[in-house]
């Protein structure tokens, strides 16, 4: 499930809508990505698909991003470039510990949420998550549901009154 979105500012942004529906959020990062050749290109123009990939954090202390793919840019030469390649995720050294030890400890999925630009940077939001159970999935349904009720009763409770 892809999710493309333009901000006010004409920034693309890839959201993974799925995993808010499948996963409990805990703690987010804001991590930047390493990217090679016209991938930067390739995620400006939205062809970037976020959906079932996960990072993992590897023996030597750095985390990377397995199975997002990044297609390759109608534009460029033809490279012999994998879509699906793991690509390495940039933190600071404390926040890499924290998310290493939480993983080792509580075997929570790593996940990202959306890719972004900041600043002219690709920038990857992940979170450490827990899977959902499907008693949890109803009550987040019911929850969201009412919400909109309420939403929709207030915005024609305004339009009443004016």
């Amino acid at each position: 499930m892809k999710s493309v979105r333009k901000d006010s500012s004409n920034q693309i942004e890839i959201k993974n809508k799925k995993v808010f529906h499948d996963f409990s959020i805990g703690e987010k990062f804001e991590a930047g990505i390493v990217l090679v050749g016209a991938e930067v290109k390739s995620i400006r123009s939205g062809h970037c698909q976020i959906h079932g990939s996960f990072a993992r954090p590897n023996r030597h202390g750095e985390l990377f991003l397995y199975n997002a793919n990044i297609a390759e840019y109608k534009f460029s030469s033809p490279d012999e470039q994998n879509c699906t390649r793991p690509r390495k995720l940039l933190l600071h050294a404390k926040e890499l510990r924290k998310i290493a030890e939480t993983f080792e400890r509580t075997k929570c999925a790593i996940l990202p949420l959306r890719v972004f630009f900041k600043n002219g940077i690709a920038k990857v939001d992940i979170a450490l998550c827990k899977w959902k159970k499907s008693y949890d999935k109803r009550e987040s349904i019911k929850k969201a549901e009412a919400d909109r009720e309420a939403t929709s009763a207030m915005s024609l409770a305004m339009r009443g009154k004016m």
